[in-house]
């Protein structure tokens, strides 16, 4: 155990910079140092902690278990200081920060306009950059650093944040719920089944197209009707909400949107709307990032940001 009374807590400075990058090079960039400076001072780390801490994985590093364990501790503890040291040193109006956004193309068509309103007014320096969300477990996303923040349904996330939670750990990502979103199935206007009540029966004998962000093609609405024992003739997958809306008005396929989507598309003449004839859990959409990241000014700003651009677009009253 290191005698923490003699400790170089620079070393951990390093240490932050090194796991937020995996890679030497860029960790000595944002240091300001020399590479063999880094070099240097995770030795003396590595001497102090005993463990090796990162192992070198083609062009960069890969951490230890011992190293991923202390790491959102060390991090917390730099960024609160840093917090406390620096009061206030965000200011949106003067800021010209770049953030990156991962969410689908439904959230971004709500959101988004709203967003851009509060930068114009707010932060007309600030730039955003959104990037479409692959998969429904972005954690990887945040730790690497590719993008600040998520926006979409998480179910599995925040069920095992919650679960650690409970269990007594610090998880080391935050979430916060924006809107509740609700799903219908979504057809051709001159569909044959759009003159029709639409059953179960009717709903797993037609064809249908799946929205996957990853390319799997099963998704909730499936797992729902396993439930039932039943299932669905999935013909066709894509990974646009969009793209979903334009197939489904010149096919006879069946797909499931967001409801709030369909008069997004500008497509809502061309389409029929009906209810689905089975029940299916409601649709938490999150946003979610990185405990690390969330101890900083400016991303509390776009968090803020981003939950008053939900709350407007789906008119929620204040809690």
């Amino acid at each position: 155990m290191p005698n923490f009374r003699t400790f170089d807590l620079n070393l951990l400075r390093v240490f932050d910079q090194v796991m937020a990058e995996r890679n030497l090079t860029r960790a000595a960039d944002n240091l300001a140092m020399s590479q063999p400076a880094v070099s240097n001072a995770l030795n003396r780390l590595r001497d102090a902690l005993g463990d090796k801490l990162v192992v070198r994985s083609g062009y960069g590093v890969e951490p230890t278990p011992r190293a991923l364990a202390l790491w959102p501790a060390v991090s917390d503890a730099l960024r609160q200081l840093e917090g406390a040291l620096s009061p206030g040193q965000f200011v949106a109006s003067q800021a010209n920060n770049t953030f990156v956004l991962a969410m689908a193309d439904a959230t971004a068509a709500k959101l988004m306009p709203g967003l851009v309103e509060i930068i114009e007014r707010d932060a007309p320096g600030i730039s955003m950059r959104l990037v479409p969300l692959t998969t429904r477990d972005p954690r990887a996303l945040l730790d690497e650093g590719a993008i600040d923040l998520a926006v979409g349904f998480f179910p599995a996330v925040v069920a095992d944040l919650t679960a650690q939670s409970q269990a007594g750990s610090m998880p080391a990502f935050d979430h916060q719920r924006l809107y509740d979103g609700h799903y219908r199935c979504v057809m051709r206007r001159d569909h044959p089944l759009a003159a029709a009540r639409l059953t179960l029966d009717l709903f797993c004998e037609a064809r249908h197209m799946l929205v996957s962000f990853s390319g799997r093609p099963y998704g909730f609405i499936d797992e729902a009707l396993a439930a039932l024992g039943r299932k669905r003739r999935v013909m066709l997958t894509v990974n646009q909400f969009f793209t979903a809306g334009r197939v489904v008005t010149r096919s006879d396929l069946l797909t499931v949107l967001p409801q709030h989507f369909v008069d997004e598309t500008g497509m809502a003449t061309d389409l029929a709307v009906r209810d689905l004839p089975f029940a299916v859990p409601m649709v938490h959409v999150d946003s979610l990032w990185h405990h690390r990241q969330g101890q900083r000014s400016e991303h509390a700003w776009l968090r803020l940001a981003v939950w008053t651009a939900a709350r407007r677009a789906f008119e929620i009253e204040p809690e």
